[in-house]
C-alpha cells in the first residue's frame, strides 16, 4: 500500500506531502482543482515518460516520491528478477532536472524506466472511466478466470514447461540449420580428408625424403666425387694421407727433444687417425651408392604429392597438413553425429510438447469449471449497480498453439439488455457500462487475489442515487482486503471513506497553486454538505451529510 506521497515542483504543486491510510480513502475537490495532478505524479512513479512541460518552475528540480509497504505482496522474486534491492518498505523516486533529463530510483538505487515499469503493476493499479480498455483484452480476462480457478501454481508449471520446450525447440532448430549447412560441405570435407589420409602422412619425414631424392637424383656425381676424394687422400706418393704419414715420420725423429715437438706429433697423429677413419667411411659409402630408379620414382611421387597438398591448402609442413586432417575428421564426424543429437532432441521436444499440452488442458478444464461462478458473481454485482439484465458469455476454446497464458482462446461476450444478442465486450459495452464491469471484476478479483493499491478515478461519473450507494458498498468491501483510493464527485461514495482528502486551488501572490488537506470532523461534514447542495450549505444538507457519514 502507499504510505506517503511527496510531490515537489510538479504542475500546480509547490510542495505537498500526503500520508495515506489503509482501507478506503476518498479524494474530492472541485473540477480543475488538481485531482488529476495527483494521478499524473503517480504515473511518473509507475514509469510514465517525464515531460519538462509538467514542471512548475523549469529552473528547479521536480521530485515525486512515494513510500510503499510491500511486505504482503511477496515481491522478493520480482525485485530479484529485475535486479533491484528489495525492502519491505520500498521507496520510489522520480526526478526531472532543469536540463529535462529524468532519473528514477528504487530504494535509493538508480533504475531504468523498464525496471520501474516491471514492478509498477504490482504496486498501484489506476482505473478511470477512460482507461477501461484493459478489461476488454483476452489476457486480462484470462487472468480473472485464473484467479477464480486458483490456477497460479498450475500456470507457473505451464510456463516453466513452455520455457523448457521453447529452449529445446530453439536448440533443435539451430542444430537442423547447422546440419543443413554442414551437409553442403560434407562431401567436400570428406574428399579432402580421404586425400590426406591416402597420403599416409603420419610417418612421413619430409626432410629425409628430400635428402633421399637428392641423393638418388645425383648418384653418378656423388660417386665421382668420392672416388676423387679417396684418390686425393690415398694416391702415392702425393696423397693427403700419404704425405701426412711422411710428415709424422719426420716429426717422430725429433719429438723426444722437446714437449712442444711431442705435441705437434700427437696432433698430427690424431689428424691422421681421423683421416683414416673418414677415408674408410667414404669408401664404405662409395661401395653402397648405387642408382635405384624405382626408389627414386617412389620418393619423387611421394614428395610431389606432399608438395601438391601443401600448395593446395597453403600450408608449409607435414605437421600442418596432419593438423588439418584432424580438423577435417572432427568436422566430418560432427556432421555425421548431428543426426543422433537431432533425434535425441526431437524425442525430448515431443515429450515436452506433450507435457505442455497436458498442463494446458488441465488449465482449460479448471477455467471451464470456474467460468459459471465468475459469470454468476459478475452478473449479481452488475444487477446491484443498475444493470439487472446484464449477461456474460465466455467462449473458451482449446487451440493447438502455445500462448503465455495457456492453449486457450477466449472471447468475452456481453449484453446489457434483454433480447439483445451478446457481442464482444470491447465493441458493445458503453463507457458507463465498462466502468461498472471494471468495478465488478475488481471486486471479484479482490476475493481471490492479493491486489495492489487500487485507484478509482471518477469511475462513478453518470451514476447517482441508490447505484452510487451500491458502488460505495462494493468499494468499502474491497477496502477490507486492500488499499482503495477513490477520486469522486459523489457524496455517497466520499462519505464512506475511512479517510478523506480534499484537493483545492489557492492564489498566493498572484500565483495559483494546488494544495491538499485531510478532512476530519466538522470540515468533512461541510465538504459532504457542499457536494450535496452546492456552495450555499443548508441545514438540511448538513443533516444529510451527517447521516451519510454515520
Amino acid at each position: 500500500m502507499i504510505q506517503v506521497l511527496v510531490i515537489k515542483n510538479y504542475a500546480l504543486i509547490d510542495d505537498i506531502r500526503v500520508d495515506f491510510q489503509s482501507g478506503m480513502t476518498s479524494i474530492t475537490g472541485e473540477t480543475g482543482a488538481g485531482k488529476s495532478i495527483l494521478l499524473g505524479a503517480l504515473s511518473l512513479l509507475l514509469g510514465k515518460r517525464a515531460d519538462l512541460s509538467s514542471v512548475k518552475d523549469p529552473a528547479v528540480k521536480c521530485i515525486v516520491e512515494a513510500h510503499f509497504s510491500v511486505e504482503a505482496y511477496h515481491l522478493e522474486p520480482l525485485f530479484t528478477e529485475n535486479d533491484l534491492d528489495y525492502d519491505d518498505h520500498t521507496i520510489i523516486r522520480r526526478e526531472i532536472l532543469p536540463s529535462g533529463k529524468s532519473r528514477a530510483f528504487v530504494n535509493d538505487t538508480p533504475v531504468t524506466l523498464a525496471q520501474l515499469q516491471a514492478i509498477a503493476p504490482f504496486l498501484v493499479d489506476i482505473h478511470s472511466q477512460h482507461e477501461t480498455l484493459q478489461i476488454a483484452t483476452e489476457d486480462y480476462q484470462m487472468e480473472v478466470i485464473d484467479a477464480l480457478a486458483g490456477n497460479a501454481g498450475l500456470l507457473k508449471q505451464y510456463r516453466e514447461s513452455l520455457s523448457r520446450y521453447h529452449n529445446v525447440d530453439r536448440e533443435l532448430t539451430a542444430l537442423k540449420q547447422k546440419k543443413a549447412e554442414a551437409l553442403k560441405e560434407l562431401d567436400f570435407n570428406t574428399f579432402l580428408l580421404n586425400e590426406l589420409k591416402e597420403a599416409n602422412l603420419a610417418n612421413v619425414d619430409q626432410e629425409a625424403l628430400e635428402e633421399t631424392y637428392e641423393t638418388l637424383s645425383n648418384t653418378e656425381e656423388i660417386q665421382e666425387a668420392f672416388v676423387q676424394v679417396v684418390k686425393f687422400m690415398e694416391d702415392e706418393p702425393i696423397g693427403t694421407l700419404e704425405t701426412s704419414k711422411e710428415a709424422r715420420l719426420t716429426l717422430g725423429k725429433i719429438k723426444d727433444f722437446a714437449t712442444t715437438y711431442q705435441g705437434f706429433w700427437d696432433r698430427l697423429n690424431s689428424a691422421i687417425i681421423e683421416m683414416e677413419d673418414l677415408l674408410e667411411e667414404m669408401k664404405y659409402t662409395l661401395e653402397n651408392i648405387s642408382a635405384d630408379p624405382t626408389l627414386l620414382n617412389e620418393v619423387n611421387t611421394k614428395l610431389q604429392n606432399i608438395y601438391k597438398l601443401q600448395q593446395k591448402h597453403s600450408l608449409g609442413t607435414v605437421e600442418e597438413l596432419l593438423q588439418l586432417q584432424n580438423e577435417l575428421e572432427v568436422k566430418v564426424s560432427t556432421t555425421l553425429e548431428l543426426d543422433d543429437r537431432i533425434a535425441e532432441l526431437e524425442n525430448k521436444s515431443k515429450a515436452l510438447f506433450d507435457n505442455v499440452m497436458n498442463v494446458g488442458r488441465e488449465l482449460h478444464l479448471k477455467r471451464k469449471n470456474a467460468i459459471p461462478e465468475l459469470k454468476k458473481q459478475l452478473e449479481a454485482i452488475l444487477n446491484m449497480l443498475g444493470l439487472p439484465n446484464a449477461q456474460f458469455q465466455f467462449e473458451l476454446e482449446e487451440t493447438d498453439s502455445f500462448k503465455v497464458s495457456g492453449i486457450d482462446s477466449l472471447a468475452l461476450l456481453f449484453s446489457a439488455n434483454k433480447g439483445v444478442q451478446p457481442g464482444l465486450l470491447r465493441k458493445v459495452a458503453s463507457g458507463g457500462e465498462m466502468s461498472r464491469i471494471m468495478l465488478a471484476i475488481k471486486s471479484v478479483l479482490a476475493k481471490y487475489k492479493n491486489l495492489p493499491t487500487l485507484i478509482f478515478d471518477e469511475i462513478d461519473t453518470g451514476v447517482s442515487g441508490e447505484i452510487a450507494n451500491k458502488m460505495a458498498d462494493i468499494m468499502v468491501q474491497m477496502s477490507k482486503n486492500m488499499q482503495v483510493l477513490t477520486i469522486t464527485h459523489l457524496p455517497q461514495i466520499a462519505a464512506r471513506g475511512d479517510s478523506h482528502l480534499k484537493v483545492y486551488k489557492q492564489d498566493v501572490e498572484q500565483v495559483t497553486s494546488t494544495y491538499l488537506k485531510e478532512l476530519k470532523g466538522e470540515a468533512r461534514i461541510l465538504e459532504i454538505a457542499e457536494m450535496l447542495g452546492g456552495k450555499k450549505i443548508s441545514d438540511a444538507a448538513i443533516a444529510n451529510a451527517k447521516e451519510l457519514l454515520n
